[in-house]
């Protein structure tokens, strides 16, 4: 049994202050921060009916909350709430979207932080309403893994997390790359983006869960419609996948950083080869999928994204910076365009909150950043 399938199939496994929102702020009013089974749902589709503008704009309606420690992971509960994950203290805090009221509803067990790892992306699942799942994926002593934990909201605070249930473990664990990002597809497949935490021949191993973008069901099989059916690998040749989003034609797109010279941004494909370790950024040449767009790497090593608007909305990290890249089927209608630069220092996630609005969550107390008063966010934004 290889690597792969070996660790699709341990499934079930048990494993492992507040703040307030402020009035409407336009981007331009805030001052500069201090420096800085199913098939497959990406296969070729039609291009969009119309392009969004060339230029796009991005209003701050509100503060959120405020005072989150290493945030990472967001979700968004049915009730408009938000679920929000720490790296570092392994903790899934609830915001009150209303108030910017923070309650810890539980530790998750098993994680270890250090470096990039820690606890790190969370996705609801896609039948929530009737079985309360939250997904996370997370950094142990021995690995990275993604487990499912029932949310019980009627538990006192700090006690309403169930034990975890590994879904998927052995994905390759280092002090950086560790990838983290997980969502549900709008096949109901989980999609989890790998790392090669380090070692940079794993990407190209399709024996390896690192350097990847996997596909699986809720339970953590390989899927119909797979490159290869035993297998939860979806694509592969990823440095550092933080990003997955899907557009309005069900094409999936993912963020990677780069390493000295270019960041990325991805249409995935199928069985598609990335290209790492033998490319970074466009002109790899020898059946590698190029990326749809590239920064360099100070201006974006990119995290979360979303899709708003017709536009994917990327986080920069190293950047300080959210960009729009709008879409005429799969490429750019227009070139990238920068918001906040500065503003609110490192940006981690973005997550889509319905019609012209996004989330944003800071990212300055990672001990990468330079914390302010306030550090760090989530934000809500306007967007067009």
């Amino acid at each position: 049994m290889t690597a792969v399938s070996a660790a699709a199939a341990l499934l079930l496994a048990t494993g492992c202050s507040g703040g307030g929102s402020g009035p409407a702020d336009p981007v331009t009013a805030e001052p500069p921060r201090t420096p800085a089974a199913s098939a497959s749902p990406t296969a070729p589709a039609s291009a969009s009916p119309s392009a969004p503008p060339a230029k796009g704009s991005v209003r701050v309606v509100s503060t959120v909350a405020q005072g989150l420690k290493s945030p990472w992971g967001l979700a968004a509960l049915p009730d408009g709430n938000l679920l929000v994950s720490s790296r570092d203290e392994g903790t899934i805090t609830r915001v009150d979207a209303e108030s910017g009221e923070l309650t810890v509803v539980g530790e998750v067990p098993g994680v270890a932080s250090g470096g990039e790892g820690g606890l790190l992306g969370l996705a609801l699942s896609p039948t929530y309403a009737e079985d309360h799942l939250v997904y996370a994926y997370f950094t142990t002593e021995s690995d990275n893994r993604v487990a499912r934990l029932l949310y019980d909201e009627t538990a006192p605070p700090g006690r309403q997390l169930g034990a975890p249930d590994t879904v998927l473990r052995n994905i390759p664990k280092g002090v950086v790359h560790n990838g983290g990002r997980i969502a549900f597809g709008p096949d109901g497949m989980l999609y989890v983006g790998t790392g090669d935490s380090g070692d940079t021949g794993l990407a190209q191993d399709k024996e390896s869960l690192g350097g990847k973008i996997l596909r699986m069901t809720p339970d953590g099989q390989p899927v119909h419609g797979n490159p290869e059916a035993d297998s939860v690998v979806y694509s592969y040749g990823h440095r550092n996948v933080q990003g997955l989003a899907w557009d309005a034609q069900k094409r999936l797109w993912a963020a990677e950083f780069g390493q000295n010279t270019y960041d990325e941004l991805n249409l995935v494909r199928p069985g598609g080869n990335h290209g790492w370790p033998e490319a970074e950024g466009k002109g790899g040449g020898g059946g590698f999928v190029d990326p749809v767009v590239q920064w360099p790497v100070a201006e974006a090593s990119p995290s979360g994204i979303a899709v708003a608007r017709g536009s994917v909305w990327l986080a920069a990290l190293r950047g300080e910076r959210l960009w729009r890249v709008p879409l005429a089927g799969g490429e750019p209608s227009a070139a990238p365009q920068a918001f906040l630069e500065g503003t609110y220092g490192r940006l981690r996630t973005v997550l889509a909150a319905g019609g012209d609005r996004l989330w944003l969550v800071t990212n300055e107390t990672d001990t990468r950043g330079t914390p302010e008063a306030g550090d760090d966010r989530i934000l809500l934004l306007e967007v067009r």
